[in-house]
């Protein structure tokens, strides 16, 4: 056992739907603008792209329903009700007939984005990391193995504002399915187990104020309720 400088931070992890287990967190990959309406509401053309990457540090992790303290640096919090992969094996340049077998499970997502400083930032022609991936923005339900859900490839997926609906579409509107991601990306990194991907977000992002709740569902999965606080 190395003799650290100082005490090495906790491991992040998820809940286990049902179980006492927690699933150790390695990384967090996200997947941008992969469905044609959403790509369409932020400007841009669905069929030209290849999927894109960015990431969320590990301890960014919302779990347990936590509430989300409105973060600092923003005055435009918007909500992207996503999937999440979570990969218990892992590889690089994974054919995306063989992705399927990386994967351990799934849950429910919110990509939280302060989203004034990501367009500040692409005004600027510079990374927009805080953008994404400040405290806590990466909100996720328990995860929910994939020998009791089987693949996921559609399904409806919907997030609410205080009850009233603002996000609303099918898994199957993925301009790359999960399998198709997991490939793309193991061709830049080499995948692990404990990866998370969240797999993109529907049309209809938007702001969120504080006191407001968003609860996002996905067909088969538990529903992940975050408060503003």
């Amino acid at each position: 056992m190395p003799d650290f400088a100082i005490p090495p931070a906790a491991t992040p992890s998820l809940p286990i739907a049902g179980e006492d287990r927690r699933f150790p967190v390695r990384r967090i990959y996200c997947v941008g603008r992969n469905y044609a309406d959403h790509a369409r509401e932020m400007g841009h053309d669905p069929d030209r792209e290849p999927p894109f990457f960015f990431s969320k540090p590990a301890d960014a992790l919302l779990t347990g329903n936590a509430d989300l303290p409105y973060p600092p640096q923003t005055a435009d919090l918007h909500f992207e009700a996503e999937l999440v992969v979570a990969l218990g094996s892992g590889g690089s340049n994974v054919a995306p007939e063989d992705a399927q077998g990386l994967i351990w499970g799934y849950a429910t997502g919110n990509d939280f984005t302060r989203r004034d400083l990501q367009a500040a930032a692409k005004k600027a022609g510079r990374p927009w990391d805080l953008a994404k991936g400040f405290d806590l923005s990466a909100a996720c339900g328990p995860l929910h193995p994939v020998g009791e859900t089987g693949p996921i490839n559609s399904g409806r997926i919907a997030l609410t504002v205080d009850g009233a609906l603002r996000q609303d579409s099918d898994l199957s509107q993925m301009i790359w399915p999960v399998a198709d991601v997991i490939a793309h990306l193991s061709r830049s990194v080499r995948l692990a187990p404990g990866d998370l991907i969240f797999t993109g977000t529907p049309a209809g992002v938007g702001a969120v104020t504080p006191g407001q709740t968003v609860t996002v569902e996905i067909a088969g999965l538990t529903p992940l309720v975050t408060r503003i606080g």
